[in-house]
């Protein structure tokens, strides 16, 4: 069965520019992976007529499907189909219907139709037209050389409705898609990008179909497990024979599944053994408290915190002893312990985490910028207290902190 190769094309400086998201190639992507197409490209290119029609010459050698977004409104700037038209030398007619059709869509808007918008009803003479349900540019699909191309308006309202009552369908159709790719994210934490792929590279080198690719965010790590196949059912045995093989040799890194994050698994783990925390924050700022709070339910399971950022407060208010501040400090491990007692103890929880530490840009006790210490207290016959060095600048330190507070509490939690 033939394989299909695709891409996709945005139209608009404004997504240079950085003013909006593309995220009309995630939508795209996203549908056409159901289908079994392959997306080996994403572009982005301005309004310049050299450019655009560039882009098109360079994805019609490599591409059976374009999937172009933008440049089909009524302006200036708008020059997909004059690029379409200098690549190709097809030929552009007004469509009566769709005049037709944008005329009245002024009137129904009591709006004066201004005579750019007639530039809309421009449809090379052999395309497909695809309706526009919701705005009034059209959009085509049309042949050239090898390679279809699918025009759409940039507005993801429009283009969406076109995609999936029209698109797909038409390709469905017309190219006998029987296949899917489906994927599977795990995700991992306390172990490092290098590490993990080290560790599962014996099935990396052999893959085929299922693929397995590493992904790495700020304090975890993730693989991707992506299969080709005929239905579903068949994708999910390929991904759960994968899945089985990845947990033998790093299983107890492993935390959850695709949109999991370590948040939801750490407040799901603490609500299912009947447990409540709260926090005490220095150089976090509130931070730790504003990754639980912000999940639905965590009411039932984060009893509160207090940020003593300041010397005196971590004295006055949350009750860490004089003396240890004398003694120890504020950025140390003695620091860190009575911090997270007092958690437990003013909150009334079952278990208390506190972050102390400096986050820069001096130094702070002689410590230097980076040094973290954590500190979880579950009762005196249950302490954890550990130290870190995270590089990097101010924001980099609080949320990488932020994020071994809930890896170490995982970790504390599945014992």
């Amino acid at each position: 069965m033939k394989t299909y190769n695709a891409e996709i094309i945005g139209v608009g400086t404004e997504l240079l520019l950085g003013q909006i998201a593309n995220t009309n190639a995630q939508f795209i992507s996203d549908q056409l992976a159901k289908t079994g197409i392959n997306i080996y490209y994403h572009q982005a290119v301005g309004d310049n007529l050299k450019r655009v029609k560039d882009s098109f010459k360079q994805a019609a050698t490599r591409s059976d499907f374009v999937f172009v977004t933008g440049g089909l409104g009524p302006t200036e700037d708008d020059l997909t189909r004059e690029a379409f038209q200098a690549l190709t030398g097809k030929h552009l007619v007004e469509n009566k219907q769709i005049i037709e059709k944008i005329s009245n869509y002024f009137d129904k808007t009591n709006r004066k139709m201004a005579a750019n918008n007639r530039k809309q009803a421009q449809i090379f003479s052999d395309a497909v037209i695809i309706q526009n349900q919701v705005g009034t540019a059209p959009g085509m699909i049309v042949t050239y050389q090898q390679s279809l191309f699918i025009f759409m308006p940039g507005v993801p309202k429009e283009m969406k409705p076109m995609m999936l009552n029209f698109v797909l369908p038409y390709l469905k159709e017309n190219f006998q898609l029987k296949n899917l790719i489906k994927s599977r994210m795990l995700k991992f934490i306390g172990i490092s990008e290098s590490q993990l792929e080290t560790d599962v590279k014996v099935l990396i080198d052999k893959q085929e179909n299922p693929t397995i690719a590493p992904l790495a965010s700020d304090g975890e790590v993730a693989l991707r497990i992506t299969a080709k196949a005929e239905n579903e059912i068949i994708a999910d045995q390929l991904i759960e024979h994968a899945e089985n093989e990845i947990k033998e040799l790093v299983g107890p890194y492993f935390y959850g599944y695709d949109g999991t994050t370590i948040n939801d698994t750490v407040l799901h783990l603490l609500a299912e053994k009947n447990l409540t925390i709260a926090s005490a924050e220095s150089l976090t700022g509130g931070l730790f408290a504003d990754a639980l709070v912000s999940i639905p339910g965590a009411g039932k399971t984060f009893m509160g915190s207090i940020v003593s950022y300041e010397e005196s407060t971590k004295s006055s208010v949350l009750g860490v002893s004089e003396q240890t501040i004398k003694t120890e400090g504020t950025v140390s491990d003695a620091c860190a312990y009575e911090m997270a007692k007092q958690a437990s103890v003013k909150f009334d929880a079952s278990i208390g985490i506190s972050f102390t530490g400096v986050a820069g840009p001096d130094k702070a006790e002689g410590k230097d910028v980076g040094t973290v210490f954590i500190s979880i207290y579950q009762g005196e016959n249950r302490v954890l207290t550990k130290s870190f060095y995270f590089p990097g600048e101010r924001d980099t330190i609080r949320n990488r902190t932020v994020k071994k507070g809930l890896e170490l509490l995982y970790y504390w939690l599945i014992e």
